[in-house]
């Protein structure tokens, strides 16, 4: 294995608040340090075997949209630069270098933002059950992958530690952030997927659908954590885009269409993955970085 793969950062002295299925947390001062490990989870349980340079894959891309997006909202980056962190993250800079964000602390909301512009993963099997995702009704006879009429904001509870997310209707999250609050990141979290949706189009992408999280900082809404990101979104390229079932992507449905294949019941222990199915998954990541920004690693 390639010494850069980094599996599970190590920085000793650092406090450690959370090793989440991909990103480990550390607190640093008053701020956060966040790595983003070469973890890959499918179906909520993290695989034994990493994708080679995801950690930097997701970090540019993340990077990247932050740039494109701060003046739409606030962001929580700090610094991306292992030689402007605080001192006692210096020694580590080679599990640093491009995987790494040091960030503004803020309170996390506990609801995730989703934004879905076309019809896909749970929201096509919830169309198909009751002809609404999250209490939206949507036109009768819509296909899996289908463009919605128009983009709509589906919230979800943050699930704990091995728990799957669960879709909850917008008065649902009315109530655990307030109306307020709900009505606030629903409207930015529209506003920066269009933007994001629009600009991934110029370079051949279609984001299908994403999830934003948001922090308050001092009382103002904070975007946090990633964005837009194969992680955190789905990819399409338009040029193979045909409605009426899956879509080819640049995200891990490649490496979940794999383990389904293999009857892998999607619970521990994940399976070893082959070498071949490694490669083409960083492969489909490396292509969303290299198409949104031009650059590879």
């Amino acid at each position: 294995m390639s010494p850069d793969v980094v599996i599970r950062s190590d920085l000793d002295g650092i406090r450690l608040v959370k090793r989440g299925k991909v990103r480990d947390v550390y607190e640093v001062d008053d701020k956060l340090l966040i790595v983003v490990s070469d973890r890959m989870s499918a179906f909520d349980v993290v695989m034994d075997d990493p994708i080679p340079d995801k950690g930097k894959i997701l970090t540019a891309i993340s990077l990247f949209w932050f740039e494109k997006l701060s003046s739409v909202v606030e962001n929580h980056l700090i610094s991306s630069d292992p030689s402007e962190y605080p001192e006692p993250c210096r020694k580590y800079t080679s599990q640093l270098e491009g995987r790494s964000m040091l960030v503004r602390k803020t309170s996390p909301l506990p609801v995730e933002c989703i934004v879905r512009g076309y019809l896909s993963g749970s929201g096509w099997q919830e169309y198909l059950d009751t002809g609404s995702v999250c209490g939206i009704p949507l036109p009768k006879g819509l296909q899996e992958s289908d463009k919605l009429p128009d983009p709509i904001f589906t919230p979800s509870t943050k699930a704990r530690d091995g728990m799957h997310d669960e879709n909850i209707p917008f008065e649902r999250a009315e109530e655990i952030i307030g109306e307020n609050t709900a009505a606030e990141v629903r409207d930015i979290s529209l506003c920066i997927y269009e933007l994001g949706r629009d600009l991934a189009a110029q370079k051949g992408i279609i984001v299908a659908d994403t999830k934003f999280e948001f922090g308050r900082k001092d009382g103002r809404l904070i975007l946090i954590d990633e964005v837009l990101t194969p992680d955190s979104s789905r990819f399409w390229p338009i040029d193979a885009y045909r409605p009426g079932g899956p879509q080819q992507s640049f995200d891990k449905q490649f490496l979940r269409d794999y383990l389904t294949a293999i009857k892998w019941p999607k619970k521990p222990p994940p399976p070893r993955l082959p070498p071949e199915v490694i490669e083409k998954t960083r492969e489909k990541y490396l292509d969303a970085l290299i198409r949104l920004t031009g650059k590879g690693l």
